[in-house]
């Protein structure tokens, strides 16, 4: 089990949550954080803890389109105000929440920040699958999954820049919830995770892996007939709301229940988290911070840096592409500790990822060719030196 003792030799004890609403607690008592602006700030502080969050990024996600007469000065207040609350545990704030050109750097372990401890957590329960340690593997998986508090910084989901963070880590938190399951299904305990199976697939009707280990409990605790209507309930979905038919994976798993052939569930939740691991470095490492790029078709670099990348026409993006078929801002990439997630940002034109049309978000892996209009990258991990 991931231990949650705090280090606060670091810290002084404060520690910061964004699974829920905003939260930031001083040797265990929560404290008020002030205004919706200021908790803001907070957030986005917080969203890219240990790395430089410029001043325009923080007026931007603060006031959005209408920043105060003086933007630097009404930041730097809030600033102060959130060093003396850090403060309050005994900790040096302006240590702690330190100037960093181009603006402010919020120094956080991970044990002392619930995202921290979910992506530490996260990553341990797919090592110890992979490892074939599956009550290890559920044990770690179940302590990332009891960080959430409730919806990423749910009282402050009316500022812009929430919304495809919180997406992003919803894809972490279902692939989480899958590898419980995945893991508790190994351990022989495939009943126990079918309630919170089927409360998953209704909240997220689209995930095929989701389905797929509700289907495999259902058959491992000898209940094929429910087996097979939920893979039915999933063919009608996937063809009523989307127009399309369940992938090759699933249409496997439903063929081999009609033909009643065991299924070796230690062996499939040891390939998908090896899988995991081949394909995400920092699950590999436990690194947190292996960097990540989208390289242009003309070889042209631009590295990830930020907890959030953006992409479109207009110059306050991160990625820019003077292109009118580009929407004024198309896509977000979020680094959420664990993985990268592009988002359409309701653009007109769309976004491919691997010659696909997303449906909103995707996960990438690096060698995926991402594709804005008629502008092509490659996103790539790079291996750390």
């Amino acid at each position: 089990m991931v231990s949650h003792e705090r280090r606060t030799s670091v810290s002084g004890g404060a520690d910061f949550g964004v699974l829920g609403p905003l939260q930031l607690c001083i040797n265990g008592a929560p404290v008020a954080l002030g205004t919706p602006k200021q908790r803001a700030v907070l957030a986005m502080l917080v969203m890219s803890r240990n790395r430089p969050v410029s001043s325009d990024a923080l007026v931007g996600a603060a006031w959005e389109q209408f920043p105060p007469p003086e933007p630097k000065a009404s930041l730097h207040a809030y600033i102060s105000n959130l060093r003396k609350l850090i403060s309050g545990g005994g900790a040096d704030g302006r240590m702690i929440l330190a100037s960093a050109p181009p603006g402010y750097r919020l120094t956080v372990t991970d044990d002392g920040c619930d995202l921290g401890r979910f992506v530490t957590a996260k990553n341990a329960g797919v090592q110890a699958a992979a490892a074939n340690q599956f009550e290890q593997a559920s044990s770690h998986l179940a302590a990332a999954l009891a960080q959430w508090r409730g919806p990423v910084l749910d009282d402050l989901r009316d500022f812009e820049f929430v919304g495809p963070f919180a997406t992003a880590l919803v894809e972490d938190k279902v692939v989480a919830h899958t590898a419980h399951a995945e893991a508790e299904i190994a351990c022989n305990r495939g009943h126990a995770v079918i309630g919170t199976l089927e409360s998953l697939v209704t909240q997220y009707p689209y995930r095929e892996p989701l389905w797929a280990q509700l289907i495999t409990a259902y058959y491992v605790s000898e209940r094929q007939s429910d087996a097979l209507e939920a893979y039915q309930r999933l063919r009608r979905t996937l063809a009523e709301d989307l127009g399309i038919d369940p992938g090759p994976t699933v249409r496997a798993l439903s063929e081999r229940i009609l033909r009643q052939e065991p299924i070796n569930t230690r062996q499939a939740a040891r390939t998908t988290a090896v899988h995991k691991i081949n394909i995400d470095m920092r699950t590999a490492t436990g690194a947190q911070s292996a960097p990540a790029q989208m390289r242009s078709a003309s070889g042209r670099i631009y590295p990830l840096l930020s907890a959030a990348t953006r992409i479109g026409r207009l110059p306050d993006n991160d990625i820019v592409l003077d292109d009118v078929s580009v929407s004024r801002h198309h896509a977000v990439i979020v680094d959420t500790g664990t993985s990268y997630v592009i988002t359409d940002l309701r653009s007109a034109n769309g976004i491919e990822v691997a010659g696909q049309r997303i449906r909103g978000t995707a996960t990438l892996t690096s060698g995926d060719r991402v594709r804005v209009c008629d502008h092509e990258f490659v996103f790539e991990i790079v291996a750390a030196r």
